[in-house]
């Protein structure tokens, strides 16, 4: 027998079968396979499908790409702003230090987006970026000609702005255009010895970078500060610097998109370019959850090998059969705590709809570490779970520290490069 439910919003699948004397009959395993496409394709019904909206010429950055296009400094023309990191890094280098700044602050959203460019360079021209996406907001949050729910939309984005912009704040990529990017910084990233990345999953856009409340940790800049004390904690002889990154265009709610790689494969890109113009070569984590798992599945062929570590939590499949599948010489861990639903996703790929097997299942190959306490498909990152201490030690790469999940009692061994501290 096999039942299908789902919650009121579609977002939620219970799937089960009984076990009977046919369970491993070729015709049995086939109707169940198309018993799982159908459900999947009831979901989407259910949920919707969802359009990604495009960038128009008039947004803020398309502009400055084009400004910047035709600009110059001291007579030499600027680089495409597409360059390769190294490319922009020389660049920058024969600038001098009162040029750096003034390219900054005429071109603060092409500056501050660009791999290549300075760290701390970065930092201030998105600064000024914010000081003016939110005079925009600010603008827009009184202008009568809009609908009160455009009003409403620009004062929360305007508050959105107004913390960005708190003292002590560094943001490596800023963009307000359509729903928004953005990547903050926490720790001194031109000296940390090991460097970690927080990669989102659905629904990450400017306003949902960051919540409040007990929805605190489920949100980008939660994730990462969370991250961030716990690996000062785990290794505090380490200098570590994590990166809120919620620089890419994310699914909106389970739809389609949800369901695609299409999105996951465009996001592999901005990630691979973001690691890969990272300063020195520390060895670099990421921590991937949900969404976020298929999108550094699908990039991990393309990382620098500086990337020691892809741990994915609450995953709905990587895109890829197995580990070997993903053509990576980092360490891949999985982990997913006992209530969170997307075990309920099946895990299949049919002409691109899904997302492929199950990365905490022992045939995938990946280390299983334990989630313990966690609940939810929210909660790995809360303070004081087994999920966020297990990500920390990752992080420092104190790997001995590493709980294993009881699928996999031996997660941590055969890891060369385990630091003590």
């Amino acid at each position: 027998m096999c039942v299908t439910r789902f919650t009121s919003s579609g977002a939620r699948l219970l799937m089960w079968a009984g076990v009977t004397s046919f369970d491993s009959s070729p015709t049995l395993t086939a109707w169940r396979t198309l018993l799982a496409i159908a459900v999947v394709f009831v979901m989407l019904a259910t949920t919707g499908w969802t359009a990604v909206r495009h960038q128009s010429s008039d947004e803020p950055r398309t502009v400055a790409l084009a400004s910047w296009a035709k600009g110059s400094i001291a007579g030499r023309a600027l680089p495409p702003a597409d360059a390769r990191p190294h490319r922009l890094a020389h660049f920058f280098a024969t600038l001098t230090a009162g040029q750096r700044v003034r390219l900054a602050d005429e071109y603060p959203l092409v500056v501050g987006n660009l791999n290549g460019a300075p760290i701390t360079l970065r930092y201030r021209a998105n600064r000024l970026a914010l000081a003016q996406a939110g005079t925009v907001e600010e603008q827009r949050a009184h202008d009568t000609r809009l609908s009160p729910d455009g009003r409403a939309e620009a004062a929360r984005r305007l508050d959105r702005f107004r913390s960005m912009l708190a003292p002590g704040r560094h943001f490596l990529a800023f963009d307000p255009s359509g729903r928004g990017h953005a990547a903050e910084v926490f720790g001194d990233l031109d000296r940390a010895e090991r460097v970690s990345v927080v990669v989102p999953g659905v629904d990450t856009n400017l306003l949902t970078l960051e919540r409040t409340g007990t929805k605190t940790n489920a949100a980008p800049v939660g994730m990462a500060k969370s991250l961030y004390a716990a690996e000062r904690t785990a290794g505090p002889g380490v200098r570590t610097a994590v990166i809120a990154w919620a620089d890419y265009t994310a699914p909106v709610g389970i739809g389609m998109d949800a369901a695609l790689g299409n999105l996951a494969q465009r996001g592999a890109v901005r990630l691979d370019a973001l690691v890969g113009a990272l300063p020195g070569r520390t060895p670099v984590s990421l921590f991937c959850h949900s969404y976020g798992s298929v999108l550094c599945g699908v990039a991990a062929r393309e990382l620098p090998a500086r990337v020691t570590d892809i741990a994915v939590a609450g995953s709905p499949g990587m895109r890829a059969d197995n580990a070997r599948e993903l053509h990576t010489r980092a360490n891949v861990w999985a982990m997913r705590d006992h209530d969170d639903w997307i075990a309920d996703v099946p895990n299949l790929e049919v002409a691109g709809l899904g997302h492929g097997a199950d990365p905490v299942d022992p045939a995938f190959g990946a280390r299983i570490a334990a989630a313990g306490d966690a609940i939810g498909h929210s909660g790995y990152f809360e303070p004081g779970t087994e999920s966020l201490g297990n990500f920390a030690a990752i992080g420092v790469g104190t790997y001995g520290s590493v709980t294993c999940a009881q699928a996999d009692s031996g997660c941590h061994e055969q890891i060369s490069g385990d630091e003590t501290v």
